[in-house]
């Protein structure tokens, strides 16, 4: 757990959409699983896992969509560049992973997790083990 006080601070491509997520970070991840890959159009979704009470959207609450890509998995986009910027569970309200890619300044802390490594492609490479 990153155990700084503060906000982290984002926001997508545009500019459109500002927000702050305030810390700690519980953990960060790489996630894996297809959905995050074509959300992403990468090989993976990196997230900061943090208080939904603590995420606030500062500018650009109605450019926010929101897609449920599963039963209990939303995600939120901008509706004008298509940037992802977080995504949340129903099934648990109080934490969002906001995407790190959105974050400014970069996100400084490290990534512990590596979730649905069974679709991870072939191409990427492997976290460093934990010392």
């Amino acid at each position: 757990m990153m155990a700084d006080t503060g906000d982290l601070h984002g926001s997508c491509l545009c500019g459109g959409i500002r927000y702050r997520a305030a810390l700690p970070v519980f953990h960060a991840s790489h996630c894996y699983c297809t959905m995050c890959q074509k959300q992403h159009g990468a090989g993976a979704g990196s997230y900061a896992n943090v208080a939904s009470a603590g995420f606030v959207i500062a500018q650009g609450q109605d450019l926010i969509t929101e897609h449920h890509s599963s039963d209990d998995g939303r995600r939120g986009f901008c509706s004008v560049c298509g940037s992802n910027i977080y995504w949340r569970s129903t099934e648990s309200p109080d934490r969002i992973a906001v995407t790190l890619g959105t974050l400014e300044p970069e996100y400084a802390g490290p990534v512990e997790r590596e979730l649905y490594t069974d679709t991870k492609p072939a191409w990427l490479p492997s976290l460093k083990p934990a010392r």
